[in-house]
């Protein structure tokens, strides 16, 4: 699988990429027919403190999967992304294996 990681208006971190990066290699080997993940990190001000905001895209047959959450910090984005991805990756596994 291919991943792409973009900071978007903020600086990089090595760091926030190796994190996202295994969590993501790990979801690969779950499904081995992913085609690629386009990760962005983004920084919002919020008054409630949860600016952080995580979005994921992957690519797989059929149309795209596509997640998205803010959080107080980006680890905590990345999880909750991840597992609202790993629902959707699920339910689409259940129509390959049922077709």
């Amino acid at each position: 699988m291919i991943i792409e990681i973009q900071y978007v208006k903020m600086p990089t971190s090595e760091t926030m990429s190796d994190y996202v990066t295994g969590k993501l290699e790990k979801m690969a080997k779950k499904y081995d027919w992913l085609v690629r993940a386009q990760v962005f990190f983004k920084y919002e001000k919020d008054p409630a403190g949860k600016g952080k905001i995580c979005e994921i895209e992957l690519s797989a047959p059929g149309p795209r999967l596509f997640a998205t959450s803010k959080e107080k910090n980006f680890e905590m984005a990345v999880k909750e992304t991840i597992s609202d991805l790993d629902k959707q990756l699920k339910k689409r596994k259940a129509n390959f294996t049922s077709h």
